[in-house]
């Protein structure tokens, strides 16, 4: 089930790539920004095991919000990473939501002309 709102973001991607046409670019700035935000919580995990200094929650949340909450997803599943703090949960699946809303409304009034 944690996975589901990346199979429902890669249906309404994918639905939006066909009806609008969209440019390879945005699904390239997903997926560096996912990657980079999936590093942020690797480095992040690494450095709560160390009692090192943290990356503060404001950048993982910041990732996520510009797009990179694809790789936070599966970062927070297969890291083990902030899936129990329930006030940084809420604030991520918020951002993540902002971001989709965001990709649509963006998509409709940009490509679809």
């Amino acid at each position: 089930m944690p996975y589901l709102p990346l199979f429902l973001f890669a249906a309404v991607y994918g639905g939006a790539m066909l009806a609008w046409d969209l440019p390879w670019l945005i699904a390239i700035a997903y997926l560096v920004t996912s990657v980079s935000c999936f590093v942020a919580y690797a480095v992040d995990k690494s450095a709560a095991r160390h009692g090192a200094w943290r990356t503060p929650e404001r950048t993982l949340l910041l990732l996520g919000l510009v797009g990179g909450w694809p790789g936070g997803v599966l970062a927070q599943q297969w890291l083990r990473h902030k899936t129990a703090k329930a006030s940084f949960q809420r604030l991520f699946w918020g951002t993540a939501a902002a971001n989709v809303i965001g990709f649509l409304w963006l998509s409709a009034r940009i490509f679809a002309r």
